[in-house]
């Protein structure tokens, strides 16, 4: 049988069969007002439970983020016993999520994906949740990787030291992440706005793009200023749906689509359940 015969579903030619979306600054701006909310949320817990002043606790958190990817990994590495749920409740717990906005062009953009689509964030479970829901994203996704995921031995430590938090950009939780996903890294699309992540991610053999930049970093395979823009900038990912036909020379058919059929699509699709 020749191959143009087959299905469609088996002329696959995107490069891509999953994509890993990190979702913090990623699947929403960076200008919501909930990164700053955070970092306020992080001091304040420095001071109120562990008697930092104020001072201390910004240089603190910067510089625990820088050296640990994340405040409570650095707290953690430095002796302090913090339990991971009392932390997230606290630090995400008074986050204002009404200042993520439902965003249907995104819902119609992610709904047009044809490959797998999996959440991978530092973040843990419930913020996660909950930010998907404040977006229309919730049911967007086949699965969310987060901070349980990549440390579910934490709750058995019986010190601080005895399982170091492991968080992006750290090749460990990015081998973790690929191995929950079991996907191929050479035909995987991961999208994140840390800089450190994307580097992280090209070593461990994934494809890359840097969200909110227009500049590609040397790691970065795509740059995309929104997400939004997805598919201008990286079009390969629908190559593998169809909607039209073209001869192969043989008299046979095989199906394509163009960049145009793509915005197309996206343009007028139905928002379901936004």
């Amino acid at each position: 049988m020749d191959m143009f015969c087959k299905s469609v579903r088996e002329i696959n030619t995107s490069p891509f069969d999953c994509l890993l979306f990190d979702l913090d600054d990623t699947l929403y701006s960076s200008k919501t007002g909930i990164g700053a909310a955070l970092k306020t949320n992080i001091d304040d817990f420095l001071v109120e439970k562990l008697g930092f002043s104020n001072d201390e606790a910004s240089s603190l958190r910067i510089e625990l983020f820088k050296t640990h990817g994340s405040t409570l990994a650095g707290l953690r590495a430095l002796g302090y016993d913090i339990d991971a749920d009392d932390y997230h409740s606290y630090v995400h717990g008074k986050l204002p999520y009404e200042l993520i906005k439902p965003d249907i062009q995104l819902r119609d953009l992610i709904r047009s994906i044809p490959q797998r689509k999996i959440i991978f964030t530092n973040s843990d479970r419930i913020h996660a949740i909950k930010a998907l829901e404040k977006l229309g994203l919730q049911d967007c996704f086949e699965q969310i990787i987060c901070f349980e995921s990549i440390n579910p031995n934490l709750t058995k430590s019986n010190y601080p030291g005895a399982y170091p938090v492991c968080l992006k950009p750290s090749t460990d939780a990015m081998r973790i992440a690929i191995d929950i996903a079991n996907v191929d890294p050479r035909r995987t699309l991961f999208l994140d706005d840390n800089v450190h992540n994307i580097a992280s991610g090209k070593s461990v053999g994934l494809h890359t793009v840097l969200v909110g930049k227009a500049v590609k970093t040397k790691e970065a395979d795509y740059a995309v200023e929104n997400i939004v823009n997805l598919n201008r900038m990286v079009p390969e990912i629908w190559t593998a749906t169809t909607a039209s036909s073209v001869s192969d020379g043989g008299g046979n058919k095989r199906m394509s689509r163009t960049r145009s059929d793509i915005e197309s699509t996206i343009s007028t699709a139905t928002a379901v359940g936004a």
